[in-house]
């Protein structure tokens, strides 16, 4: 494989594909599982430590968290696809110029995301009926939380440059190391001095702050294309135009995906604190299936853009082929594995008999079939990379989201019980994944006959 000068950069105009796109996702996987893991290291020490409300408070935060930061996180995709797509077509001095106006946004929007958090953390856990024993050490970890957004955001935007041309590896070592440091602090914080969420909150934010400031040094000290320079540092309109009109769609996907997390995790919320301590374990494996997913995705959505700009259709149509089948593989593998040892692994996380009867019902309701995503984003990641942002979103808030909370509003209030209320998430994939892939095969025929058309 073709590496250019000192950098990690694959050329993925070329050459085969299996082993490109393996190289890619498996690095950018395991460092959102990495990540997951020192995640829930809060959750199992705070679990273990400071009992199950403070379980409940830190892992509960998890859907508000991520309904306020995905639209930055979806902007940042952007950012991945547009200076892809860039160099793709050979435009390496735009593609730089890019890369200063990704970072000013990285630096405005983790500010804004601060302010935001800090004043919105009690009255959106109050609208999700977070439990009384529960809600004012929700409200403390969210806004200690929020405090560390710059850096979050600074590694997000980052490492989406850094995907741009293949490298995954060194976001991969940032995680690895802040990932050990937030490890330790939580145990000093929690173990040692006796803190609550509070310690875990510290102790993400300082580890935060090391990811960030890896990946800034990675860039300044770049060769070629991706080369940061503080002073050339800028919001180019023209650019930030161009990365909204693709990031924005997939945000705000992911935004209302999240509200309708919220909707269900305000629903769980109403079995107790219980229901929620257990949901709040359960639901990391599915984080870490997911992250597989959303590797294949990543490396779809990357490679697509590159070969777009280029005009290889039939190599575009061939990394849609392997990363969807590479994906449900490996997910499916992880969801067996997960299923087969879920009374042990939920046992990292809480030692409550109640909570672990919920864990466990979601486990063998959810997980079991948590590799369905791979089909409605790995699809929905080859549009982005042809230019089509929106529909998959559009396709994706309907199915997955819309359902969601119609399927709360009417089947859920009707039975009212834990299992139906978590059958909701293999339904909408199932639905999602059928309109996603329809759209990409339509949408594929069309834009490859209008290439050969424009060509001949």
């Amino acid at each position: 494989m073709k590496k250019t000068g000192h950098t990690n950069q694959i050329n993925m105009l070329s050459g085969t594909l299996i082993d490109k796109i393996l190289i890619f996702a498996m690095p950018l996987a395991a460092s959102s599982i990495l990540q997951q893991l020192f995640n829930s290291a809060d959750v199992a020490v705070v679990g273990r430590f400071a009992g199950s409300q403070a379980l409940a408070a830190v892992g509960g935060n998890s859907s508000v968290i991520n309904l306020l930061i995905n639209l930055f996180v979806g902007i940042s995709v952007g950012a991945n696809v547009v200076i892809a797509n860039y160099i793709g077509q050979g435009k390496d001095n735009e593609a730089n110029e890019i890369v200063h106006t990704v970072m000013a946004t990285s630096v405005l929007s983790g500010i804004f995301l601060l302010a935001l958090g800090l004043l919105v953390a009690r009255p959106i856990l109050q609208l999700m009926n977070t439990p009384h024993d529960v809600i004012e050490l929700a409200v403390l970890y969210l806004r200690i939380y929020f405090l560390g957004m710059p850096f979050i955001m600074v590694y997000n935007f980052g490492a989406a440059v850094l995907r741009s041309v293949g490298d995954t590896r060194r976001p991969l070592y940032c995680l690895i190391i802040s990932g050990i440091i937030n490890v330790c602090l939580n145990l000093f914080f929690v173990v040692g001095c006796g803190m609550s969420v509070e310690g875990v909150g510290i102790a993400t934010v300082m580890s935060n702050s090391v990811s960030a400031g890896m990946v800034l040094y990675f860039l300044l000290h770049e060769e070629g294309t991706i080369r940061l320079d503080i002073r050339k540092i800028s919001l180019n309109i023209t650019y930030l135009l161009q990365i909204v009109r693709i990031g924005v769609p997939a945000g705000i996907q992911s935004m209302v995906f999240s509200l309708s997390n919220v909707c269900i995790q305000t629903a769980i919320n109403s079995f107790g604190s219980s229901a929620a301590a257990g949901s709040a374990a359960a639901v990391n494996f599915e984080f870490f299936t997911y992250y597989v997913t959303s590797a294949f995705a990543q490396a779809t959505v990357t490679f697509v853009s590159q070969n777009y700009g280029a005009g290889k259709f039939d190599r575009c149509k061939k990394v849609f082929r392997l990363s969807m089948g590479m994906g449900i593989v490996m997910t499916g593998i992880m969801t067996t594995t997960f299923v087969l040892a879920r009374e042990y692994a939920v046992r990292f996380y809480t030692v409550d008999p109640a909570a672990i009867d919920y864990a466990l019902k979601r486990i063998c309701l959810v997980e079991s079939l948590a590799f369905l995503p791979v089909t409605y984003e790995v699809a929905g990641a080859a549009l982005r990379g042809m230019g089509y942002s929106m529909l998959p979103a559009i396709l994706t808030i309907i199915g997955s989201c819309g359902f969601r909370i119609m399927w709360i509003y009417t089947v859920f209030d009707k039975v009212g019980s834990f299992e139906i209320l978590m059958k909701v998430y293999p339904v909408t994939w199932v639905l999602t994944g059928t309109m996603v892939i329809t759209s990409y095969l339509t949408v594929r025929k069309k834009q490859e006959r209008k290439y050969f058309e424009n060509k001949i």
